[in-house]
């Protein structure tokens, strides 16, 4: 794989690898409900184009096609945003990649910690990457009780 910036060509595979990651891998662990309250349709491109622009820097990991299979976000003050694989490249180590990209780009951009709010199989990956955990948070989404935990790593 390679792990390259993303592009706009990327973001209908964005909203596909959101999408199918939430009621694939994240059934594992959440109810249809939660899943469907999560992500109840693929994100419209434009939305998906609209939150590249908006300063976050995003990279993907693209196959051999060049087809993205899974991407990571960094917002300005080290908050990782949206962290999703396809569901056929779960567990291959493909996420490891990702996430190193970020921590050197947060790294070299002087941030001194990175912050996420972690579903239950994020939290697991955070906790391999040396993130320690501040909390469960519940909160609503679309009438639907979800939870994730407050995640945190010093750089420094």
């Amino acid at each position: 794989m390679l792990i390259r910036p993303f592009e706009p060509r990327d973001a209908a595979d964005w909203a596909r690898i959101f999408h199918t990651a939430v009621h694939q891998v994240g059934a594992r662990d959440y109810t249809p409900e939660q899943c469907a309250a999560w992500s109840p349709e693929p994100a419209p491109v434009d939305r998906v184009l609209e939150r590249a622009q908006d300063g976050r820097r995003i990279w993907v990991a693209a196959d051999a096609a060049d087809v993205a299979q899974g991407f990571i976000e960094l917002e300005a003050d080290g908050h990782i945003d949206c962290f999703y694989l396809a569901p056929e490249v779960a567990g291959t180590g493909i996420g490891a990649d990702l996430y190193t990209q970020l921590e050197g780009e947060a790294r070299n951009l002087g941030l001194s910690a990175l912050y996420v709010e972690a579903s239950e199989a994020a939290r697991r990956f955070f906790l391999r990457q040396g993130f320690t955990e501040a909390g469960r948070r519940e909160f609503e989404r679309r009438g639907v009780m979800i939870h994730n935990y407050a995640m945190t790593k010093a750089l420094t």
